[in-house]
């Protein structure tokens, strides 16, 4: 019997999304998560437990963190608007050591909410836009328009991400695939700014993003496209 239409559609789906995996393997009987996000944390342990616990010893919280890290975070986007890229990248290392702090905050004190995740994510949308959005707007006043462009879509592809996760994880399914989340990003963006290639980094912001955004869109139908609401 010939397979019929969703057949083959399902068939080329499976094919696109075992291409696009990270690292697919036979032998792995669970989807691979990307554990470069886990090896950081566990890397700099040493560092952020210790500043964590200070700090919710002299009463600061985790959301008053979050705040401050958002806050840095758009100072960061105004000095990139103004053309330095790479004081923009050390300072931005400082804020996202300190966005790094508040789930660990929350942690050490026992007192983690659910608004207080949806504070740190909400905010981390805010801080990842304000600073492609600062690189956008430096390089309109540049000659050119290929990195001003690919700031605009690194933007839209970083809020895909994320928001493909979000909708996932609201009809049930967890969705942590894909080699372009928020660790990354912000990793291959520092890495740009300080090193003086940010067209390089641009690109690889705009076409990682999107490319992780349409893989757990992929990933979501595989797991969904038999259940019904």
């Amino acid at each position: 019997m010939s397979p019929t239409a969703g057949q083959r559609f399902d068939r080329i789906v499976g094919a696109l999304y075992d291409t696009c995996r990270p690292y697919p393997h036979p032998c792995c009987s669970q989807e691979h998560r990307f554990v470069f996000t886990e090896w950081l944390r566990k890397l700099t342990r040493g560092i952020t437990v210790p500043i964590a616990s200070f700090l919710g010893r002299i009463g600061i919280s985790a959301n008053t963190v979050t705040l401050v890290g958002c806050l840095l975070t758009i100072a960061v986007a105004v000095l990139l608007s103004r053309g330095h890229l790479r004081l923009g990248g050390i300072c931005l290392v400082v804020a996202a050591a300190l966005d790094s702090l508040d789930g660990t905050i929350a942690r050490q004190i026992g007192k983690p909410t659910r608004f207080g995740a949806f504070l740190d994510s909400v905010l981390d949308r805010v801080s990842d836009s304000a600073v492609l959005l600062g690189l956008g707007w430096w390089y309109m006043s540049q000659p050119g328009l290929s990195e001003e462009i690919l700031a605009y879509v690194a933007t839209f592809g970083s809020l895909m991400v994320s928001y493909t996760r979000a909708r996932a994880e609201a009809i049930g399914v967890e969705c942590n695939v894909g080699l372009f989340t928020r660790v990354e990003r912000t990793t291959v963006l520092i890495a740009a700014l300080i090193l003086g290639l940010t067209p390089l980094g641009l690109w690889l912001l705009a076409i990682g993003t999107v490319l992780t955004a349409l893989h757990r869109v992929m990933y979501v139908y595989l797991r969904t496209r038999d259940i019904w609401l």
